[in-house]
């Protein structure tokens, strides 16, 4: 079986969904790559309970579940964060439920982390990837994600001049350097300046980090 290629472990999964069918295809597709669901819900109120019994690797929510079908699955990702810091927690949805995805993306500094909405998932190679990515502490947000949170932030973007908020938009998307300059004609050498200033601007200073971009923007929207 194939496992967690970067703890060479399999994960132990607790996974919140209400649809009985994606539910099951997703248990079986998790397994099929080596890992293990230890318990599969369709409500927020045993995803708690679950966690708490079977203290598993990582999450994996829906946003909309019973009753009332609004956030419930979020909400309680967030409040298991919280209780349980590190606890890594995927949220795997149709919606950008705005009011709480910027709270879970902000919780544990943005790590461990990670919102992909089920319709932009092309592969489910990309998805498991994903679900492992979280497990070991990396933080992966679907471009859509990030551009309805950041339409939430307006007016702090008064400080960045017209090219630098072109570029933070472009960032958002996912886009790399060269691909931001090739979309603004220019160099990647003034793309590069012009996220340095941007950073500068919003109080981020730069870091080596692999998830250096999608954090620069979570800790821009928690501004």
């Amino acid at each position: 079986m194939r496992a967690d290629a970067e703890s060479g472990r399999t994960l132990r999964v607790v996974l919140a969904e209400d649809s009985v069918l994606l539910r099951d295809g997703l248990t079986a597709l998790l397994a099929r790559f080596g890992h293990e669901v230890v318990a599969a819900v369709g409500d927020a109120r045993a995803l708690l309970a679950a966690v708490a019994e079977h203290t598993p690797d990582v999450v994996v929510t829906d946003v909309r579940m019973p009753p009332a079908f609004q956030d419930e699955g979020l909400r309680a990702a967030v409040q298991l964060r919280a209780e349980r810091p590190g606890l890594p927690v995927l949220v795997l949805s149709q919606y950008v439920q705005r009011a709480y995805a910027a709270d879970l993306l902000d919780s544990g500094d943005g790590t461990g982390v990670g919102y992909l909405l089920k319709d932009r998932v092309g592969q489910v190679a990309e998805f498991v990837a994903a679900l492992q990515e979280v497990a070991v502490g990396g933080t992966v947000v679907d471009p859509e994600v990030v551009r309805q949170l950041l339409r939430r932030r307006r007016d702090p973007l008064g400080r960045l001049t017209p090219r630098e908020r072109e570029v933070l938009a472009l960032v958002a998307e996912g886009k790399s350097n060269g691909a931001i300059a090739r979309t603004l004609v220019v160099s990647e050498a003034a793309v590069g300046k012009h996220i340095g200033g941007i950073l500068t601007k919003l109080d981020l200073p730069p870091a080596d980090d692999t998830h250096r971009r999608v954090l620069a923007v979570l800790a821009y929207l928690r501004s």
